[in-house]
Formats: C-alpha cells, structure tokens, sequence
C-alpha cells in the first residue's frame, strides 16, 4: 500500500523549537546551531545555514525541555531545500541511530507535546 501526504508517516511528528547542534560525520569542523521545526521518532526537520546533500551522515545533539543533557543521534539527509536564497534551508533528516535511553526521553517529549494537543 502507498502512502501520501501526513498519513506517510510512521510516526506522530510535532511542531517543535528545541535547539540542536548538528555536524556532518565526514567533515572535521565544528558544530553549527540550529533549531527544530518538527521532530518525531523518526526523523527531524531543522533549518541550516546551507544545503546538505541528500545522504549526507549527520551527528546531531538535540536540546530536549524536559532533560538536561543533550540526547545524541546520528541520521542522514533526505532533503535540504532553499527557503531564503543561500541563506536557510529545510533539511529533513531521518534517524538511523540513536541509544534506548534517548529514545525514551524522546518519545517522552513527542507524547507530551501531542497530549498538550
């Protein structure tokens, strides 16, 4: 069966503003702040300062309210559009590795905003 539109997802996504830090695993340079637009189990949207090539491994730390160390996650692009011209950019990543305990704090976080409604 195919899916489209919101009922693609596998996971309940919710709006969200939680500070992350995100640097690109083949790349030896520091990390670049960012914010969360949305968050779900699977995945993140945040805004970059530049285009990510689709693919590209990413190691993020997420700022979670709820929780005072930062929950450490790695994914991988699926896209990175142009929202102000060479200035911010969409990126969705999807997560491909994250430990049960920040999962946990996670999934805490997406239940609270989802009950908050």
């Amino acid at each position: 069966m195919s899916r489209s539109g919101p009922e693609r997802r596998e996971h309940p996504r919710v709006n969200a503003c939680f500070s992350v830090s995100y640097r690109i695993i083949e790349e030896t340079e520091y990390p670049s702040l960012s914010q969360a637009k949305n968050i779900s189990l699977g995945g993140i949207l945040l805004t970059t300062n530049r285009k990510l090539e689709e693919g590209t491994n990413i190691a993020l730390e997420i700022r979670l309210p709820f929780d005072p160390d930062p929950i450490m996650i790695t994914g991988r692009v699926l896209e990175s559009r142009e929202i102000s011209r060479d200035l911010i950019y969409d990126t969705r990543i999807n997560f491909q590795s994250i430990d049960e305990k920040h999962k946990g704090i996670l999934k805490e976080s997406i239940d609270y905003y989802i009950k908050k409604g």
